[in-house]
């Protein structure tokens, strides 16, 4: 989806009184006076850029002093704002090299392997080919992070703590890459990981392996542990009538459960005077196709229905209303904060209804007192709603 509004950070940064050239000017003061251009310091995590794919830059990103710069389930449980989110990712330095995607000989790319498979942040000696400068690289999907540098040289002085689970799966070059990443998932490690792993071509059959852009990565982690839990709940009974409503920063999400056999459909709608929103769909037999319209969002937001779905052992058809609100979301942080605010959501006890009827009702009270937003805009052209009107039941031949 393409969020207009962040494309004018100024105006909306502020509108809140948050001027960004205030938030630069007080930051680049106090970076300028502590960046170095050789240091010691902690490489929490690998940037992949997908610019001149399949020659690409791959950035090991690291801080002198490591402080929750890139632990987002911390963000969350926490209630950090989006401005410190923001001052912390700025800090974090994107020490660039390039890479082919399918060329592992570079002494830099087996060192960003190891930091990509370390479940904790990594000590490392970071040499750079100039002192950093204050910037900021953001993106609608993936976290922001701080200066972009060419790096001279680097080495890892410490052991990287690889757990043994991870260190299996990397190591059995005929385990496939989508069984790896689900496996992992169902092991307990979460997307944020396992998406560094996935991107740094530790995964796969060995002839298969290659560097996956981060954005890229992202989005892969999503769908296979989505199609993975899918063919799970196929089989078992269908739900109620269910309405789930929650949001994380200024990202509200109504998910609407009908008794039916396994359907998705986002809206994702950008609550400004032009109220701009978007759609994707799928039915029971799923995507052939990437969601262009919804994009990365599609998949997180479909995560965080089917983990609930997967503990209560349902299925459902199920309509999820993304609500945007840029007075809010300030500045774009990347797909996590979808996928936290749908789990959000889905953590909260959902309205039971009688009917589909009261249940769209329901929707339209909420939407319009929430967002003085006519809600039916949106479920004039749900495919969803439609297909669920026009099929008919096995249940009614018999």
């Amino acid at each position: 989806m393409n969020i207009n509004y962040i494309k004018d950070k100024g105006k909306t940064l502020h509108y809140h009184g948050l001027d960004p050239k205030r938030i630069q000017l007080d930051a680049k003061s106090k970076f300028n006076e502590m960046a170095k251009q050789d240091y010691f310091g902690s490489a929490p995590n690998i940037f992949v850029g997908k610019f001149g794919y399949p020659n690409i830059n791959v950035g090991i990103l690291n801080v002198e002093e490591y402080n929750k710069h890139d632990e987002p389930f911390t963000w969350v449980e926490e209630k950090t704002s989006i401005p410190s989110i923001i001052e912390l990712r700025t800090q974090l330095v994107n020490s660039l090299f390039k890479a082919n995607i399918q060329t592992f000989d570079s002494k830099l790319l087996e060192m960003s392997q190891e930091i990509s498979l370390a479940h904790k942040p990594v000590d490392v000696e970071i040499n750079l080919a100039k002192k950093p400068q204050l910037s900021l690289t953001m993106f609608d999907d993936a976290m922001p992070h701080g200066p972009r540098v060419a790096i001279k040289s680097a080495k890892i002085t410490e052991n990287p703590k690889i757990p043994q689970a991870i260190d299996k799966a990397t190591s059995d070059i005929y385990f496939k890459a989508e069984e790896a990443v689900f496996s992992l998932y169902d092991k307990g490690f979460d997307e944020h990981y396992l998406t560094k792993v996935f991107s740094l071509a530790n995964l796969g059959l060995k002839k298969n392996r290659k560097l996956v852009p981060t954005r890229w990565s992202i989005t892969a982690v999503d769908d296979i542990v989505g199609k993975n839990i899918i063919q799970e709940i196929k089989d078992c009974n269908k739900t109620e009538y269910l309405a789930f409503f929650g949001s994380y920063l200024g990202n509200y999400y109504l998910i609407l459960m009908f008794p039916e056999v396994w359907s998705y459909e986002l809206f994702e709608t950008i609550i400004t005077e032009q109220n701009m929103f978007s759609t994707d769909y799928e039915g029971y037999q799923g995507r052939t196709e990437y969601a262009e319209s919804t994009a990365g969002g599609y998949y997180a937001a479909r995560i965080a229905v089917l983990e609930q779905l997967r503990i209560i052992k349902k299925q459902s058809s199920v309509l999820a209303l993304r609500f945007v609100d840029p007075n809010e979301y300030i500045a774009p942080l990347g797909v996590w904060v979808v996928r936290e605010a749908a789990r959000n959501a889905m953590r909260n006890k959902p309205i039971e209804f009688a009917s589909k009827e009261l249940m769209l009702h329901y929707a339209q009270i909420l939407v319009k007192k929430k967002f003085n937003f006519d809600v039916n805009v949106l479920l004039s052209q749900s495919k969803l709603l439609k297909n669920m009107g026009q099929q008919r039941k096995i249940s009614e031949f018999f």
